[in-house]
């Protein structure tokens, strides 16, 4: 730049070349901050483009933040023109305040491409499982599993059938997890890596629905849907796998056995596995609810849940002669009322908790008093500080009450086998993502965020414990239909296959969301991981 040999550091014209130099500077930042940008896409987490700072919390705070700046230092000169150039008209003003304007909509590019190219990955996901040969991919995926069921830490031939379609997809796994569960990978291989997560097994129910795809085990069904989930996850490995190369992280499908009272989820963990994992998310059917809608809530949404069973001895004699005997049965039914007391006059009313007696055998002949009788049943609540203090309860009122009546009893809580299940309680910073994401899928309209609390219970809390996780239902109801819907392990449950791309596209658009949220810094990370599988 050429400038006069007079005096130049002085007056308008000092301020008209600082003025131009200023342009020069805006355009350059502009054009780098855009090479910057796209250069960190093509690099992926090689060169992911930092922020000056990792605190924003919305798309309005980093634009004041690096925008801010630029409009300060240029309007300097702008202000100081007016003071020393006597020629300036306000058309001049405009000319440069549209200027700035032009230089803004440049730098703030990259700002909104984030969030916008993430919220067209979601729509892209949902088009994609909605296509008949994904569509119809994931039906017969389902369908055959539900032909097929088998119990916790036996779906030996369900996690046949998933390895096989991660080999056709080409997706890398570990196998075996936790006896029967699969591990598979899909992105760059490197942190951060983010968590979706599928239960196999099936009950011990007989299915009572007449269909082409009914079970062929006797005494076993798919009657809590996890042949759909199983589904819906492959679903969403095929769609991701599809836009592998956009990924900033990688992306873990967990299918994990036993979730039906085998505590699979823990075993999951105990393997380290998922030692990587800085967040994870699941879902479940909700048959209740329309296809295409979703329901969930920040903070507790699921009880934590414990099972017991209790043996009561006396001495067995003649019916005829009860005074002969020490009769375990009157002892039982007395065990069985004191316990409703621990929830009707021991328990906080705003603490919500169940005590169930669900199970009570003892003798075989209508003329005999048996030696012994078995009762067992559940209990459940929303802290483990309840959870606790109702299984110490249980004991003392089970060997109390039985000692009144003369009679022994033991207790078993299964604890090796069956530990307590801790209540499912949601990630506050994920509810929103979820939100978010599921609002930009479905529409906010379809979106419950204010789900009621179930005491059922879910071992998808054993990851969140020690992972920030997310749990949600999904709809599987005819919304056309009036017609009154089978609950979950009912033996005439079925399932309405047209809500399968859902899950399958917000499995997709959750993990997705977390990892272009961890780029832009926002994603909180709780806990130490691993760089690496």
């Amino acid at each position: 730049m050429h400038f006069p040999s007079r005096k130049w550091w002085s007056g308008s014209t000092r301020l008209k070349y600082l003025e131009k130099c200023m342009h020069v500077v805006m355009i350059l930042m502009s054009l780098c901050f855009l090479g910057l940008q796209r250069f960190s896409n093509s690099m992926k987490n090689s060169c992911r483009l930092e922020w000056p700072s990792r605190s924003y919390k919305t798309k309005a705070d980093c634009l004041l933040f690096y925008c801010c700046p630029l409009f300060c230092l240029y309007y300097f000169t702008s202000f100081h023109s007016l003071k020393h150039q006597t020629k300036v008209t306000m058309c001049c003003f405009r000319k440069r305040f549209n200027l700035f304007f032009i230089f803004l909509a440049l730098d703030a590019t990259p700002i909104f491409s984030l969030t916008d190219s993430s919220n067209q990955l979601s729509t892209n996901y949902l088009e994609n499982a909605k296509k008949p040969e994904v569509f119809d991919w994931m039906v017969k995926i389902r369908r055959k599993i539900h032909e097929n069921p088998e119990l916790g830490y036996e779906e030996f031939e369900t996690s046949k059938l998933i390895r096989e379609e991660l080999d056709k997809l080409g997706i890398s796994y570990k196998h075996p997890v936790a006896v029967t569960g699969v591990i598979g990978y899909i992105g760059t291989g490197s942190s951060p890596f983010v968590a979706i997560r599928t239960d196999m097994d099936a009950l011990p129910i007989q299915e009572m629905v007449e269909w082409e795809h009914k079970s062929k085990v006797p005494g076993k069904m798919h009657a809590c849907a996890h042949d759909a989930h199983v589904a819906m996850l492959l679903g969403a490995a095929k769609i991701l796998k599809q836009h592998e190369k956009q990924l900033q992280g990688t992306i873990v499908l967990v299918f994990q056995p036993a979730e039906e009272g085998g505590a699979g989820a823990k075993k999951i963990l105990d393997t380290g596995a998922l030692d990587n994992v800085i967040a994870i998310f699941g879902l479940h059917v909700k048959p209740e609810i329309p296809v295409g809608e979703v329901a969930s809530r920040s903070g507790p949404l699921l009880a934590g849940s414990g099972v017991f069973e209790a043996i009561i001895r006396g001495k067995g004699g003649h019916a005829a002669l009860p005074q002969l005997s020490i009769d375990p049965v009157m002892a039982a039914t007395n065990v069985i009322i004191s316990l409703q007391n621990l929830v009707s006059r021991e328990a906080d009313p705003l603490d919500p908790q169940v005590l169930t007696i669900a199970k009570l055998q003892g003798g075989d002949a209508f003329n005999v008093i048996p030696d012994y009788v078995t009762i067992g049943g559940t209990f459940r609540a929303f802290s483990r500080e309840t959870l606790e203090h109702l299984k110490q309860r249980i004991e003392q009122v089970i060997i109390g009450q039985a000692a009144v009546l003369r009679c022994n009893a033991s207790v078993n809580f299964f604890e090796e086998e069956n530990p307590l299940y801790p209540p499912t309680i949601n990630n506050g910073d994920l509810h929103k993502l979820f939100v978010d994401v599921a609002g930009n899928l479905l529409g906010i309209n379809k979106v419950d965020t204010n789900m009621e609390q179930d005491m059922a219970a879910e071992d998808f809390a054993f990851y969140q414990e020690v992972i920030p996780g997310y749990y949600f239902t999904l709809g599987m109801k005819n919304a056309s239909s009036f017609e009154p819907v089978a609950p979950l392990h009912s033996p005439y449950l079925v399932i309405n296959e047209d809500g399968l791309p859902y899950g399958a596209a917000l499995h997709a658009s959750l993990a997705t969301g977390y990892l272009t949220k961890y780029q832009r810094g926002i994603a909180k990370v709780v806990g130490k991981y691993h760089d690496q599988l």
